[in-house]
């Protein structure tokens, strides 16, 4: 069975170009193979990154180590002055993936929303399996907020936000903040989440292959991520699965039509609505997973993308 919609053709055209290249599933490599060629495949298709915004590399204190975390601030913003704040784990099946690789979107929203963004380069398996990546995102983003004023942010204006395994971890840190004292967070931007590794919706079988992201894809992720079915029903895996979803802040969900993550993202949607959350769940049904880091190529990714930051905008200001 297939999406009923048809696959934006400025999408098509990326498939079509990489599969006319040779490009290989990430699940046929090694992880540091599959590093290589996800940062490869997306600078392709991002769009030209804009130059007036600030970045510093920080460290922040971790329970394994230090975190890398890049800061980014609007040039047109004096140094002292507060802004929100957006806390940001990018995509990549909590194997690939790194501050570069998102670069350019967290430079995006900085200047959209102009608030402070803060890229985490969170612990990434098989090297360290969960809760590894939970741990640190939960460590930046509780450090963030403690330092605040050193920072020039406001602890009560801030947001997690993220794409894919990056959107997991923010669901999953919204929810470790919620029964935390601080901070109290704002908003949650999850963008296609994993909300359930256990998968088994009708959009895996939907788009199974073929759409960037495969349903071999998410099993190998899945593999190197976690070490046992026990932990595939650990909420801080797999958020739809915490006993309660009530007092989370406000929240953006934001799905494609063509990704088998899409079933799993209406539901925590559905899910958080049923509890009391305040939820906008926005489907952009002709796109595949992905596609928001794809504005170079593909324009509908441009409109997700301003439409995030719009969101982020009325929650932070």
């Amino acid at each position: 069975m297939q999406p009923m919609f048809q696959l934006d053709p400025q999408a098509q055209a990326v498939l079509d170009r990489a599969r006319a290249q040779g490009a290989k599933p990430l699940s046929s490599m090694p992880p540091v193979a599959a590093r290589a060629a996800y940062r490869a495949g997306r600078l392709p298709t991002q769009p030209v990154p804009p130059v007036e915004v600030v970045c510093r590399e920080l460290t922040v204190p971790g329970a394994a180590g230090l975190i890398p975390v890049r800061e980014y601030r609007p040039s047109a913003c004096a140094p002292a002055e507060i802004l929100p704040a957006l806390v940001f784990f990018h995509g990549g099946g909590w194997v690939v993936g790194d501050r570069d690789t998102h670069d350019v979107l967290c430079r995006i929203w900085c200047l959209q929303v102009r608030c402070a963004v803060f890229s985490v380069d969170y612990r990434l398996a098989p090297e360290h399996r969960f809760p590894a990546a939970f741990e640190d995102a939960c460590a930046a983003a509780q450090w963030l907020a403690q330092q605040a004023p050193k920072l020039s942010i406001d602890a009560g204006r801030m947001a997690v936000g993220g794409d894919s395994a990056g959107a997991n971890l923010a669901a999953a840190v919204a929810l470790a903040l919620r029964d935390a004292p601080q901070p109290r967070l704002a908003a949650q931007m999850l963008a296609y989440p994993v909300t359930d590794v256990c998968g088994g919706t009708a959009s895996y079988r939907e788009c199974a292959e073929g759409y960037v992201l495969s349903e071999a894809d998410m099993h190998y992720f899945r593999a190197h991520y976690l070490a046992d079915t026990e932990e595939y029903v650990d909420w801080r895996a797999s958020p739809l699965r915490a006993a309660s979803l009530a007092d989370l802040p406000a929240t953006l969900v934001l799905a494609a039509g063509f990704d088998p993550l899409r079933d799993e993202g209406r539901l925590y949607a559905d899910s958080l609505s049923a509890a009391g959350n305040a939820v906008q769940y926005v489907c952009f049904e002709r796109q595949m997973h992905g596609f928001l880091g794809m504005g170079g190529v593909i324009e509908e990714a441009n409109t997700a993308v301003r439409l995030c930051g719009d969101w982020l905008r009325t929650y932070l200001r």
